[in-house]
């Protein structure tokens, strides 16, 4: 190529991650990014023109916010889900979509049974003995404690399966004095705790629940058959219920805007349930491909092992992996058990 006085120009070629479509001068720049990135197969994607997101707020940016490319946004104002943010194939298909993703409000606790002979439960002292399912919903309702009534004191639990069905459910009784029932939130009085059940005993039928005959070091370990925990701010209720659960089978961190326990607990497990029914290829499992760089084992450790340099930007996001391990996983483990 030749500038307007006849020399020559010499072109630079840009090096463009296929996740983000970052674009660097040079090739080692784009092995840095990927390695640090941790592109995956898991990542929120663009359904229009496939740009990987680190969240799915920065996808939603991508499709719908102010900066939001033309095509992308023009396309999903017409095809796109506003809750998920999948883009459907028609207008007809995004209309039924819409009509499975939209999550309906849960009914009040004080309409729900904790009895289900008919699908012989057993019910002893408020706690159920369920099924072997993979997560169990929580969710703790707080009044106030201390002389500025600002300690947060757990003064009913509920706790859910993956049908919605109640599988235990009490007030409790917390351990110093009450001094703010937090009535306009809670709907509690003195009444409600007056033959409430001891906290120490609420927080042993609860981890009964949650380890579900498992042994203490095996949940620490792996979790064994012991259930996935599912709530929003987990952290503070297991705080408040002075209980102790690993954190890697701890599921989801949000708030939701109601106060009726049961409603809380449905609403987490509905949200957690949708973003672990995501379709995600599982990672490891490289598609065939005519370069011997990308034969390697898949417990190996990829960039100790290949010349990146000879690597095409996709070949480089094939060996990326996530940096967190996907909800979708879980599926996929219980599956193997």
């Amino acid at each position: 190529m030749q500038d307007e006085d006849g020399g020559s120009v010499k072109l630079r070629m840009r090096h463009k991650c296929s996740a983000c479509f970052k674009q660097y001068k040079k090739k080692e720049h784009l092995i840095e990014h990927i390695k640090t990135s941790y592109h995956s197969v898991h990542d929120p994607k663009c359904g229009v023109c496939n740009k990987h997101c680190k969240s799915f707020e920065s996808l939603r940016e991508h499709v719908a916010g102010p900066l939001s490319k033309v095509n992308c946004s023009s396309i999903f104002a017409e095809r796109g889900c506003i809750l998920c943010l999948k883009i459907c194939s028609s207008v007809d298909s995004l209309n039924e979509h819409k009509e499975i993703c939209h999550l309906t409000t849960p009914r009040p606790i004080d309409t729900i049974e904790m009895l289900y002979s008919e699908d012989g439960v057993d019910i002893s002292n408020g706690i159920s003995s369920i099924r072997s399912r993979e997560a169990v919903a929580i969710d703790c309702e707080m009044v106030g404690g201390g002389s500025d009534c600002s300690l947060d004191l757990c003064a009913r639990v509920c706790l859910v399966d993956e049908d919605e069905k109640l599988i235990f459910h009490t007030f409790v009784l917390p351990q110093i004095p009450v001094t703010d029932y937090r009535y306009e939130i809670t709907g509690m009085t003195e009444v409600n705790l007056r033959d409430a059940m001891p906290l120490n005993e609420v927080r042993e039928r609860i981890l009964q629940i949650l380890h579900n005959g498992e042994s203490i070091s095996r949940v620490r370990l792996d979790g064994g058959r012991a259930k996935l925990l599912v709530g929003h701010n987990l952290e503070k209720h297991l705080d408040c219920l002075k209980m102790n659960y690993p954190d890697h089978l701890w599921r989801y961190d949000i708030q939701v805007g109601s106060h009726d326990p049961y409603q809380d607990s449905v609403s987490v497990m509905r949200l957690y349930k949708k973003i672990r029914s995501q379709d995600h290829p599982m990672e490891g499992t490289i598609r065939a491909s005519n370069s011997p760089a990308l034969s390697f084992s898949s417990s190996s450790d990829p960039w100790k092992s290949m010349a990146h340099e000879n690597m095409t930007p996709n070949e480089l996001l094939e060996i990326s992996r996530s940096n967190y391990k996907c909800w979708c996983l879980d599926s996929w483990d219980a599956a193997q058990r």
